[in-house]
């Protein structure tokens, strides 16, 4: 067990660059451009959301969004401006204080690089490169300066994974208070990590393997008992396991108690949920507890994100079904998701009449006074269902119009109450069940999802409740007696923000890209426009670089496990093999003795491999931004083989001509570096005048692909 590292002045020297350079680098014009960029509209928003405590729905866990608020709390934002589009200019809003607050936290990534490469190296010269790959990359510089969830994401990976190493490392002595301290830091990076985004899971999945990997190192040593692996199991379950899901499960805790106005995200969860959102029409509301004949009611789809049972004065385009007016489902509350219900066979309503369970019944859209109405035409989307339509004049229309209510777990007779009852609304003459199929709707239909009768009566999305329910006739009860508990409501958020994620869809205009774009550096995106254009693209010298490298060390390892199942490649290690090698070769204790580089390179290649290969799976939308964080292990990769390169090439040649090959490559590496930046750097900082496109611009030389659109 080795006592803590002591770092000499060079690594000191080469830490202080690192991090001057990162704060100069990521500082430079913080305020520029003075206007709403890219998806500040987005989390800019939630912030004032968080400050004015308004319920908002959103796919990604609540930690990013809270911290952003926060920081313009603090800094003096009145989370009123509106973050309505790109472009929209700040004036007088206190905007910097929550752009310093993400620029700082993404500049953090610089010096952590430059530390896990250290960890896992030994090598200064290594740890130098990867860090100055990660700070000369203008992509990163564009994505971590603004109002956005990635500079945290990408710091708290970086924390999970430098104490992940730290916790590993021979250089911190096992169960001593440094060792718990970096063992707490890494589950709380790991907490942070996925409550900001779900992606953080691959990071949880990387320090798994790094854990399961130093686990059974400490058991396959056979000097040491079997319960001191037994005693690093049980430390880093607590640390790593127990310690992050309290943390996650508290940062719900502080969202959903902070969050406790109504938004206009309220649609998506359930009544119950919504009645203990302040401002939300069910919130202290006192409704009749019994749903009754003549009753305006409005009817909630009971799957999870689930909308409103919704029509309006439009009707279905020629070519989809019949051409009557439309029925979807609409996540807003609005007063086109009224029904009035009535009996099958009248619209008279003579004193009180429940609604039971059996019963034929019609209902009859309030706006518009037509039926809700089905028939044997197909479905818009869904084919193998039938269209539902709103039919009819003042609630007078056809036998299509006639529906059977079913309670789920109940029995014919058995009386619908509000919110609690689960019902399904069977079509008395085609014998389906309506339903939501989560489909969205084009253009013609508002972009709503689509409803349908199903032929399967047993369709999970055929499950309704009444939610609002309007009769004098009847007392009114009130509604905390449906208010759901912290863990009913920790799991719908959770169960909506997973249909969330599945189902985006790009919108109009919006620039998406494919996972095979993301490492060639094919296309960029503009996050600000108008006369001042920032541009999000990677340096294209440091992402090809990568690439280049990735398949160097492929080679390199896969001929290093051939040379040494052959026996080529000596295993023993100790004091007497690395004197040996020094006496007779001094190169060859670089080239063929069990090297440091190496195992890092492969861990890197993991890691990289992790964060995006399940990109290619994924069937939701998806952005050039979803590759950063397998950009950060590619260029940690690429700095760690070009060091292991810089001490196994120059041994090839004489001594002198060995030590002008040593220097000459590490000074291309550092000028190309350099070059590429000072060429790039206005994609981040700021461009002016013509764009690429016109031969008088100023970075006309620099579009070396056509899809670049700066």
């Amino acid at each position: 067990m080795c006592e803590n590292k002591t770092y000499p002045r060079n690594w000191w020297l080469a830490f202080g660059v690192i991090c001057f350079l990162t704060l100069a680098t990521r500082f430079y014009k913080v305020q520029e451009p003075a206007h709403v960029c890219w998806d500040e509209t987005h989390f800019g928003k939630m912030g004032s959301w968080y400050i004015n405590r308004t319920f908002f729905f959103d796919v990604h866990p609540p930690l990013g969004k809270m911290l952003i608020g926060l920081a313009g709390y603090v800094t003096g934002y009145d989370g009123t401006f509106p973050f309505d589009k790109p472009g929209d200019k700040y004036y007088n809003t206190s905007y910097i204080g929550m752009r310093v607050f993400c620029t700082a936290v993404g500049a953090t990534i610089v010096p952590m690089s430059f530390l896990i490469v250290d960890e896992m190296t030994h090598s200064v010269t290594a740890a130098l490169f990867s860090s100055l790959l990660i700070l000369l990359d203008v992509g990163l510089i564009t994505l971590t300066q603004y109002i956005l969830l990635d500079p945290l994401l990408l710091c708290f990976l970086m924390g999970s994974i430098l104490g992940a190493i730290k916790v590993s490392s021979d250089s911190t002595r096992e169960f001593s208070f440094r060792w718990y301290s970096w063992l707490i830091f890494t589950g709380l990076m790991l907490s942070c990590c996925i409550s900001v985004k779900f992606v953080g899971l691959f990071a949880v999945m990387l320090v798994g393997l790094i854990t399961i990997s130093d686990l059974w190192r400490i058991l396959g040593d056979l000097t040491r008992p079997v319960t001191v692996t037994l005693k690093h199991l049980i430390a880093r379950a607590i640390c790593l396991i127990i310690w992050p899901i309290l943390l996650y499960v508290t940062f719900f805790y502080i969202h959903l108690a902070v969050l406790n106005r109504s938004g206009n995200g309220d649609g998506f969860y359930s009544s119950a949920f919504q009645s203990q959102l302040i401002g939300n029409s069910l919130h202290n509301a006192s409704m009749p507890h019994l749903v009754a004949y003549g009753a305006v009611v409005t009817l909630k789809n009971h799957r999870t994100g689930g909308g409103y049972l919704h029509s309006h004065y439009h009707l279905y385009p020629d070519g989809i079904g019949a051409k009557q007016q439309q029925i979807t489902t609409y996540t807003h509350k609005d007063d086109n998701n009224k029904w009035i219900i009535y009996k099958y066979n009248t619209n008279d309503v003579k004193g009180v009449t429940i609604v039971r369970s059996g019963d034929l019944v019609r209902f009859v859209h309030l706006p518009t006074k037509r039926n809700l109405h089905s028939h044997k035409e197909q479905a818009p989307i869904t084919k193998k269902h039938f269209q539902v339509t709103g039919y009819g004049e003042n609630g007078t229309g056809d036998a299509n119009d006639i529906w059977r209510v079913s309670i789920i777990g109940g029995t014919d007779g058995s009386e619908v109450t509000t919110v609690s009852s689960k019902i399904r609304l069977i079509h008395y003459l085609q014998s389906c069940a309506l339903t939501s199929t989560g489909k969205q709707l084009p253009k013609w239909g508002y972009e709503q999802q689509e409803v349908s009768c199903n032929p399967n009566l047993r369709d999970a999305n055929a499950i309704w409740n009444v939610e609002e329910n309007f009769f004098q006739k009847l007392p009114n009860v009130s509604f905390k007696v449906y208010a759901p508990s912290f863990i009913e409501r920790f799991l719908e958020s959770h169960a909506v923000m997973f249909q969330g994620n599945a189902g985006l869809k790009p919108k109009e205009g919006e620039v998406t890209s494919r996972p095979w774009q993301w490492p060639i550096n094919y296309r960029g995106q503009f996050f600000s426009g108008s006369a001042y254009r920032i541009y999000l693209l990677g340096n294209p010298v440091i992402w090809w670089g990568n690439l280049v490298f990735l398949i160097v060390f492929v080679i390199v390892f896969i001929t290093r496990s051939i040379k040494q199942q052959r026996g080529y490649v000596k295993t023993l290690t100790g004091t007497k093999f690395i004197l040996a090698c020094y006496v007779f070769n001094p190169c060859f204790c670089i080239v063929e003795a069990p090297n440091r580089h190496l195992e890092a390179c492969a861990w890197m290649f993991l890691a990289w491999s992790l964060h995006y290969v399940p990109f290619w799976a994924m069937g939701r939308v998806l952005y050039f931004h979803h590759y950063f964080p397998a950009l950060l292990f590619n260029s940690m990769l690429t700095g760690i083989l070009f060091d292991y390169l810089l001490d196994v090439i120059p041994c090839l040649f004489p001594e002198k001509i060995g030590t002008t090959i040593y220097h000459t490559m590490m000074g291309l590496f550092l000028a190309i570096l350099m070059y590429s930046f000072v060429n790039f750097a206005p994609l981040a900082y700021g461009m002016t005048g013509p764009s690429s496109s016109e031969r008088n611009s100023t970075m006309s030389g620099l579009k070396w692909l056509d899809s670049w659109e700066f």
